[in-house]
């Protein structure tokens, strides 16, 4: 037997609250159906914080959540239950963890919940971008176009995101290399010249080499605590709002890479706020969610303030102009959709050419990193090489005058 906490109304509209002992979810709303009243909420209390916590244990992928919502949709569209769907999809579904989110979702869908307050008990797993999406499929009765176009939409996202990681794996690895060199030959290999050239006129860079050189083996403690002080900085900034602001100004600003970063922002909000309007998620609502999903604080507000203005009434464009981050084109674009009424279909033909202009503008911020970062290396290993030879040949020129 469980703990449920539940609030129900009477017939008058009367709120009544309580706690009630049962051995399911079923079971109280039974209970509460004989005494004439109207289920409002009810919850575990005793399961639902550790329910909360094994789900944020639960990071499962987008990739593996796309494919899971293709293939439900693709069982839905065969005629298919719902019950049996959920059920064969947790037994062929390789993820573990997600496996067992699926069984904990058809459990409840076999409870009596609908599949949206099933998936709503797994926040971390299904954000609200996917259960805003769900309901309306739910309400409205095309739940597997709605489940087919989230596994698109999350395929999308995936490959996107996915360019622009792999194209900074190799800038990543120049530089960590290129620190390591340096610092190795600071420890172990500039010391041994040291003894050599201590009664030979040393110019700057041999003396900048020989104080570095001291610095990082007598001080590398200090060092260590420095940086560790400033990644803690770094990540308090990003986990404050006046940081996040703050971090994604100084990123836009950066050229060629700032105008791609900004680019993959409105790409995301476009197919988000796109995909929600196709699927019958109400403007208002779907701006909130696409408000939050957008991963940059700049166009969040912007995104707020064009909800308040479609709140009142007005052109969704006004704010997104003012903040500067869109493009004419594509505000243009948008203000000829809202006046034909045909805005889902053109903020996902944005969102496809902003997708191509970006994985340009990715590759040609690539290519510009990259000899730069040649460049810094280059430039680090020719000062220890001439902080080395200079003295070296000093002396030999002073050896063959003798």
């Amino acid at each position: 037997m469980s703990e449920f906490r539940y609030t129900a109304r009477t017939d008058q509209g009367e709120k009544i609250s309580g706690v009630i002992s049962a051995e399911s979810e079923a079971a109280v709303l039974r209970f509460l159906d004989d005494k004439n009243l109207f289920p409002v909420s009810v919850s575990d209390v005793a399961g639902s914080a550790t329910r909360k916590e094994q789900t944020k244990r639960r990071r499962i992928s987008s990739r593996d959540i796309g494919v899971m919502y293709g293939q439900l949709a693709d069982l839905i569209g065969s005629g298919v239950p719902l019950l049996r769907a959920l059920d064969s999809l947790a037994k062929s579904t390789v993820n573990v963890r997600l496996r067992g989110v699926l069984n904990e979702i058809r459990a409840s869908v076999a409870d009596g919940k609908s599949l949206t307050a099933s998936m709503r008990e797994h926040e971390p797993v299904f954000p609200a971008l996917h259960t805003a999406m769900v309901q309306a499929g739910e309400r409205a009765s095309f739940l597997e176009d709605v489940l087919r176009s989230l596994s698109q939409f999350l395929e999308r996202l995936d490959e996107l995101r996915s360019k622009v990681l792999g194209a900074m794996i190799y800038p990543a690895l120049l530089t960590a290399v290129g620190l390591a060199v340096l610092i190795g030959a600071l420890i172990f290999f500039v010391p041994r010249f040291e003894p050599l050239l201590s009664g030979v006129h040393q110019s700057f860079p041999t003396r900048l080499l020989f104080a570095l050189s001291h610095g990082v083996r007598g001080f590398w403690y200090l060092i260590l605590a420095a940086l560790a002080g400033a990644c803690g900085l770094l990540w308090s900034g990003l986990k404050s709002e006046t940081g996040k602001r703050w971090i994604e100004e100084w990123r836009l600003k950066i050229p060629v890479v700032g105008v791609a970063l900004r680019m993959v922002a409105i790409t995301r909000f476009c197919r988000i706020l796109g995909t929600m309007l196709a699927n019958g998620v109400p403007m208002l609502q779907a701006l909130s969610i696409s408000k939050d999903s957008t991963g940059s604080p700049l166009l969040a507000d912007r995104i707020a303030e064009a909800a308040e203005n479609v709140r009142a009434g007005k052109p969704l464009t006004e704010p997104l102009r003012a903040g500067g981050l869109f493009p004419e084109q594509v505000i243009a674009m948008i203000t000829v959709a809202e006046e034909s009424n045909q805005l889902e279909k053109v903020l996902l033909h944005i969102a496809d050419t902003v997708e191509r202009r970006t994985n340009r503008q990715v590759d040609q911020a690539v290519r510009l990193v990259e000899p730069l970062i040649l460049c810094g290396v280059a430039a680090a290993i020719g000062f220890l090489a001439l902080g080395l030879l200079l003295p070296i040949f000093t002396m030999a020129s002073t050896l063959t005058v003798k």
